[in-house]
C-alpha cells in the first residue's frame, strides 16, 4: 500500500482577507436538504447525532467524545466560531429537513490540521435517519460549492472497518487513493475526489 498522504501536488490556496465568508444562515439547498450554519440552539439535536454511539465510534479522536448536553454547546460554539471566522469557506453546518427544518446531521469542510493543506470532508447523519441518502446528499453538495471556492481536491478518511462511510465516500465519486497513518495516529483509507471527478 502507498501513503496517499506523502504527495505534494495538492496546492491550498486561500482567499485573501475579506474573501469568502465562512458563515452565511442557509449555505446550500437540495430538494430535501438545507445545509446551514449551526446555532446554540441546536445543541441537543446535534447530540443526538454526535452522542449517539453507533456515530461517535468512528469520530474519535478527530472530534472529541461528547456525552451530555453541555460538552455539546461548546463543541458547536468551537464550529460556529471556526465557520464565521474562515476566509477560506470552511466550516462545520447543520445538516437539516427542508420539509420540517429538523436536525437530523452534519457537514464540515476542514483543513487537516497536522497537514495543514489537504481539505477533509466529513459527515454525520442520525443513525435514525440512515440508508436514505442524506449523508452522500449533503456531501455532494458541499464538495460542489468547495469546488467555487479554488480548492483543487477533498479528501475523506475512513477508518477500514467504517464501511458504510467508505461506501459513502464511493458514491460521492472519491476514489480509494491507498491508506495512511500520518493523521490521528490512525491507519486510515483515504478516498479523495478533484474538480473533473464530480458526478451527479
Amino acid at each position: 500500500m502507498t501513503d496517499a498522504m506523502t504527495r505534494t501536488d495538492r496546492p491550498w490556496r486561500h482567499h485573501p482577507a475579506g474573501g469568502i465568508p465562512g458563515g452565511v444562515s442557509d449555505l446550500l439547498r437540495t430538494d430535501r436538504l438545507v445545509i446551514r450554519d449551526w446555532r446554540e440552539e441546536d445543541a441537543e439535536a446535534a447530540l443526538a447525532v454526535y452522542g449517539d454511539p453507533a456515530v461517535a465510534r468512528w469520530l474519535t479522536p478527530a472530534i472529541e467524545t461528547v456525552t451530555d448536553l453541555r460538552d455539546m454547546q461548546k463543541l458547536l460554539q468551537r464550529w460556529i466560531a471556526e465557520s464565521k471566522e474562515s476566509e477560506a469557506g470552511l466550516g462545520h453546518w447543520a445538516v437539516t429537513l427542508a420539509d420540517s427544518g429538523a436536525v437530523i446531521g452534519g457537514v464540515s469542510l476542514h483543513l487537516l490540521r497536522e497537514d495543514e493543506q489537504d481539505i477533509e470532508i466529513g459527515w454525520q447523519v442520525a443513525p435514525e435517519h440512515w440508508n436514505k441518502g442524506y449523508g452522500s446528499e449533503a456531501g455532494r453538495e458541499v464538495i460542489r460549492r468547495a469546488f467555487t471556492l479554488d480548492i483543487d481536491e477533498v479528501f475523506a478518511l475512513a477508518r477500514p472497518a467504517n464501511e458504510r462511510a467508505e461506501a459513502a465516500a464511493r458514491r460521492l465519486g472519491m476514489t480509494w487513493v491507498g491508506e495512511t497513518d500520518k493523521y490521528y495516529d490512525l491507519r486510515l483509507n483515504v478516498y479523495r475526489i478533484r474538480t473533473a471527478d464530480l458526478i451527479g
